[in-house]
């Protein structure tokens, strides 16, 4: 949202049908006076240093933007790792995921007004032309209603509005009619019957050419959508009305929100994730700010500011109570369930909710947005990158990164409420981390794994529509953008609206339902710009007074059920039994199992919590028998370093994790298979050899190339089309005899992943890698050797040499949180396979077992505290009488039956897919 809809939140001092011009004015003031606070004692980035990192972030959106359009369109996606574009049909389904795609140049609409902001006017003028030439939205295709909204929709709105000031200022688009504004009626047209429901909320999906429930339409049998798909509409669906006079978009827009705040749950004020669209019943009762109900949040303030109805304001305000005195925990962000909001429903926290931190400063809280912003700084620091979820001790919970701009987003809006330039080495972080670890020779690649600095072959239209535009606008003053942002709103994709829409085409009469349902408390309601003093008191150094305690809260955390089973000692209560203490053969565990659920509601709770607990140790102690992944490293030219594969480990053989990682150029081997003494030494002497699957055991294979002199191998999955974006890590194991012999590393590629090394060296001949349990930086002199300027030229055309030359592979990528689950395909092994593996089976709650639930440590223990409180528990036990250790133990499983319900209430918890 531009910074005029973030003075509105702060709640500007005008009546409410005052011009939004002098709303606009007013939420600058407020923004202005904070900023002027903050940049009296802090040392500012210099002009030259902002201006070369602008510069930078018009490079890179260059080289996403360029392949895209050289190698991928009119697909809707470029694929950066093979240099091709994602067409829907023409790759291996990734399930919901996909349901994005619509054969409708998703990457190209979604970029039309960043090219705007990032001053590239004559290039916009040509995309436009491409779009009225070349996009149908007449496509036999299932699509979702949430993602065609709020990129396609959106993004044919934000580049309408453009066009008609560009066409207005008199130098561009002097030919344009509102060619993209009748694509953008059209559209919404097209989504209309997805609202025909009894509850007004919209299926989620829908036939583009055929609608809903027709047989050739092939869907309109769901019964369920996120709180944030059918809450994510209203600002799109609006600007399409007061564009065309059409009120029959917000209308259905409207309505479906109204439904949602009728259904809250009255006692919390909170919604739960998922909703059925005809009953209105909660399917998913837990609630948080993350994936599934984050947008719903965002909308309800946003429509305020877009559409200046104050009832959109008292809602949000409503949910915003119940969220912070709930939900917020600072610095963290934990999901509770609507009906026990004092009990949380998981003990992770998901990516998305990094957008947060910037809705809190629209709010004109700005305290708890520094402090979840820097938590989750720190976690970026500690990777790189923020992965897709992490528990409340800060380890890793899902490992991927789909380039995702929410943290990017709170960064910007946190420096232009505050100025304070430390938002500003903020960005300069995530542009170098997005150069060296994302950047590939095609664009820039999803991280498979943050934690091995694997890549995936996905580049998502998002990190176009929003990355670049809020690192752009994070370093640019106001005469480097050609517009005035503060006349626009900020969409949830990015797209710009304009605030002038709020007086225009209003034929929609305003019932304000939310005190028919809510007792309202004035208190939550601020109608008046707030006093900077109080924001930001006049210090200089209060936002770093408030960060300083976070610095190392990934580092040195403990676990947060820790410190509460401290905090009770202290206070002399006996402290709640944890899973990880639990003893079967202790007869007083028992008898505080059989209490929980039955004693009180302080007992429900804690066997709640037992529970939950009892279900991640389980998984955890699963997850702790499997060795992570590892990291093929592309290193020599035109590579560099930037494509890295994901590899599955062997249990035999040198250990990447614990010795120096290593380095070589590769060479196939002789037989190929590596069941026999090699007839070609002398070419893998010195050399990583490469060796396909099958015909014999793997330790047999490395004992061959380790014979004729290689200094590490790769096994190349022999099962045509495999890629570790669809099947399980694969784990090599021994041969059942001591493998102690074996003293080379040995890694495993999957066809997919094999055919990019095997087709570089068709291409090169001569390859590096590097073969590590973490991907590298890159070396110094190799980037020296690499300029921007001749990139796109060279190392492109490389790359798409070795597309071209490339068997086409299977390739399914991870879903991100957003999207309802993934089939995962886990590879089966048949009797006649004599390569003794150990596949780790994904667990059930992650469709994508590559990466995701190993809960890997950030670093730090709290060992001191453990064995105190270990020492403690064994002194109460040895001094307490009544504890008789011959009493006949009841069994667990007896105990355990009566919570089966709630048991698998966890369980399905953990199961959905974000």
């Amino acid at each position: 949202m531009s910074e005029a809809g973030g003075g509105r939140g702060f709640g500007s001092s005008v009546p409410q049908r005052a011009p939004w011009s002098l709303v606009a004015a007013t939420a600058a003031l407020c923004l202005v006076s904070a900023t002027s606070v903050w940049t009296a004692g802090a040392s500012p980035m210099s002009r030259e240093e902002k201006q070369k990192l602008g510069n930078q972030v018009l490079e890179m959106f260059d080289h996403a933007y360029g392949n895209y359009m050289e190698h991928a369109y009119p697909a809707d996606e470029l694929m950066p790792l093979t240099c091709r574009g994602r067409v829907r049909g023409q790759e291996p389904s990734r399930g919901d995921v996909d349901d994005a795609l619509g054969k409708f140049s998703l990457t190209l609409i979604d970029s039309l007004d960043t090219l705007v902001v990032l001053n590239k006017t004559k290039e916009f003028e040509d995309a436009v032309r491409k779009v009225l030439r070349d996009v149908n939205l007449d496509n036999d295709v299932v699509v979702s209603v949430f993602e065609t909204n709020i990129r396609v929709l959106g993004g044919l709105l934000g580049g309408h509005s453009l066009a008609i000031m560009l066409k207005e200022k008199g130098e561009y688009m002097q030919w344009y009619n509102d060619e993209l504004l009748q694509m953008a009626k059209q559209l919404g047209y097209k989504l209309l019957p997805a609202f025909n429901t009894t509850s007004g909320l919209p299926y989620p999906r829908i036939n583009l050419k055929f609608g809903i429930r027709k047989p050739e339409a092939r869907t309109g049998t769901e019964t369920d959508t996120c709180t944030a798909c059918a809450g994510t509409l209203i600002l799109e669906f609006a600007a399409l009305s007061r564009f065309t006079g059409a009120t029959i978009f917000e209308e259905y827009a409207r309505k479906a929100l109204d439904f949602l705040w009728e259904k809250r749950q009255r006692s919390s004020n909170l919604v739960g994730v998922t909703i059925n669209i005809h009953t209105g019943d909660w399917v998913r009762k837990d609630s948080g700010v993350g994936a599934g109900i984050d947008s719903y949040y965002e909308y309800l303030l946003k429509a305020y500011v877009l559409l200046g109805d104050d009832s959109f304001l008292e809602r949000f305000n409503t949910h915003y109570d119940a969220i912070m005195r709930y939900i917020s925990q600072p610095p963290l962000l934990l999901d509770v369930h609507i009906h026990k909001p004092m009990l949380n429903a998981r003990t992770w926290m998901d990516a998305l909710l990094a957008f947060f931190p910037g809705l809190q400063v629209l709010k004109g809280d700005i305290r708890p947005a520094i402090e979840t912003h820097e938590m989750l700084y720190q976690v970026i620091k500690k990777h790189n990158f923020l992965p897709e979820a992490f528990t409340t001790d800060f380890r890793v919970h899902w490992a991927q990164h789909p380039l995702r701009p929410e943290f990017a987003e709170s960064t910007y809006f946190l420096y232009k409420a505050t100025g304070d330039p430390y938002y500003l080495e903020v960005g300069k972080t995530l542009i170098e981390n997005l150069n060296k670890y994302a950047r590939v020779p095609c664009g820039f690649a999803a991280m498979k794994d943050v934690r091995t600095g694997s890549h995936e072959d996905r580049m998502d239209s998002f990190f176009l529509a929003e990355m670049f535009k809020y690192l752009y606008l994070l370093f640019a003053d106001k005469e480097d953008v050609i517009f005035d942002i503060e006349d626009y709103i900020f969409t949830t994709e990015a797209h710009l609206l304009p605030l002038w829409l709020s007086t225009t085409n209003q034929r929609i009469s305003k019932k304000n339902t939310t005190s028919e349902y809510t007792e309202l408390d004035d208190s939550n309601f601020d109608w008046t710009c707030p006093n900077t003093q109080i924001l930001f008191p006049n210090d200089p150094l209060y936002a770093q007074s408030i960060r300083e305690p976070l610095k190392n809260v990934v580092d040195k955390s403990c676990p947060r059920g820790i410190i509460r089973v401290e905090e009770s000692f202290r206070s002399g209560a006996k402290p709640p039994l944890r899973a990880r203490d639990f003893m079967a053969t202790n007869p007083e565990h028992l008898e505080i199992l059989k209490k929980m659920g039955a004693a009180s509601s302080i007992d429900a709770e804690d066997g709640l919590r037992f529970m939950q607990e009892m279900i991640e140790l389980s998984s955890q102690q699963q997850k702790e028998q499997q060795l992570p992944p590892r990291a093929v490293q592309i290193v020599s030219h035109p590579f560099f370093g930037r494509v890295v594969l994901t590899a599955g480990p062997a249990q035999f053989g040198l250990d990447l994790s614990k010795h120096k990682e290593t380095r070589g150029f590769v060479a196939s081997s002789k037989p190929y298979n590596g069941c026999s003494e090699l007839t070609n030494p002398e070419a893998v002497m010195g050399k990583i050899a490469l060796i396909q699957r099958g015909q014999c055991m793997f330790a047999e294979k490395a004992r061959n190339i380790q014979n004729a002199g290689a200094i590490g191998g790769i096994v190349i999955d022999d099962n045509e089309g495999s890629s570790s974006d669809t099947a399980p890590l694969f784990q090599m194991a021994g041969d059942g005899k001591d493998t102690d012999d074996i003293t080379i590393p040995m890694l495993f590629l999957f066809s997919k992943e094999g055919s990019i090394i095997l087709d570089a060296i068709r291409e090169y001949e001569e390859v590096e890698v590097l073969l590590s349990d973490k991907a590298k930086d890159r070396d110094p002199e190799m980037e020296n050797e690499e300029q921007p300027s001749s990139e796109n030229d060279s190392q492109n055309q490389s790359a798409e040499q070795i597309a071209s030359s490339s068997q086409e592979v299977d390739l399914v990528d991870q879903e991100s949180p957003e999207e309802s689950s993934v089939n995962s395909h886990p590879e089966s092994l048949s009797p006649a396979d004599t390569d003794n593996a150990a596949s780790i089976s994904p667990p059930e709650q992650n469709s994508n077992p590559t990466e995701n639930h190993e809960t890997t440590s950030l670093d730090g223990e709290c060992t001191d505290l453990d064995n105190q409180l270990q020492e403690q528990s064994e002194t109460e036990e040895d001094s307490n009488p009544n504890v008789s250790w011959g009493k006949k133990v009841q069994p667990i499983d007896s105990i355990l039956a009566d919570w089966n319900e709630d048991i698998e209430a966890f369980e399905m918890m953990e199961k959905d897919e974000l």
